[in-house]
């Protein structure tokens, strides 16, 4: 009986833990011509509706620079993969909701607003289990994807930042927004995190402060932690006018 009750209340600790880290959807519309339709709809619409629910600080973005086509990101952070699955059915009966999107809900063919959407879904890291609202003066933040060839060695990154690089990223002004594992989605395995910046000089100043720093020079030393990522992306957003983020 002893070991029954050690092993629901560690079951039950884990249940805890799992309900205490944030879920994340992570969204990449590559835009069309026609794509004004686009953000009226996420501004007046989607946003609102989310908000009306309790879904608050959500990200809205597009690249920083001239890249064509033109992709808008939109982040949107919940409390728990539960709270994604309420809050989406709650939307299927919101009628305000309906009626601020009968516009793009009858586009035509022609007016399509994008050509590809992407979806990824993301359970937050144990060392980052909320997401951290950035200061007022972030315009730059950058989204960051690490793929790994295994899910061993994927495992291993996702320790390598829990255990100490995280801490590193505070120490050398690498504001961390969010840190979260891919569980549906493109590259997998992988983990995608978002850092923010006043600017771009903010940005290379203080990632040379994390390259040179002597705690980071020895954990990736280490030999756990060598082949745990073999591809990295990133890409650089600027805030869209209704981001919340």
């Amino acid at each position: 009986m002893k070991k029954i009750a050690l092993l629901f209340i560690a079951l039950m600790v884990s249940f805890m833990s799992q309900a205490q880290k944030d879920f994340y959807e992570l969204r990449v519309y590559e835009t069309t011509f026609s794509g004004s339709g686009l953000h009226q709809y996420l501004e007046n619409a989607l946003l609102p509706a989310l908000n009306r629910q309790g879904v608050k600080n959500i990200g809205a973005f597009d690249e920083n620079g001239l890249n064509q086509p033109v992709k808008v990101y939109l982040f949107i952070p919940y409390k728990s993969m539960a709270e994604y699955e309420k809050v989406n059915n709650a939307l299927k009966t919101d009628k305000a909701f309906k009626a601020a999107s009968d516009k793009y809900a009858s586009l035509l063919p022609n007016q399509a607003p994008y050509a590809t959407l992407e979806v990824s879904m993301f359970t937050a890291f144990e060392g980052l289990p909320r997401l951290v609202k950035p200061s007022g003066e972030s315009m730059l933040f950058e989204l960051r994807t690490y793929q790994s060839y295994i899910e061993d060695a994927f495992m291993r990154k996702v320790k390598m930042f829990n255990e100490g690089e995280l801490n590193i990223f505070k120490e050398t002004g690498l504001h961390s927004v969010f840190f979260g594992e891919k569980i549906a989605g493109s590259q997998m395995p992988c983990l995608t995190y978002m850092l923010a910046f006043k600017d771009m000089e903010e940005r290379n100043a203080n990632w040379s402060k994390f390259s040179a720093h002597p705690e980071w020079k020895k954990m990736s030393a280490l030999e756990e932690y060598t082949n745990t990522v073999s591809r990295i992306e990133r890409v650089f957003l600027k805030p869209l006018k209704y981001n919340q983020l």
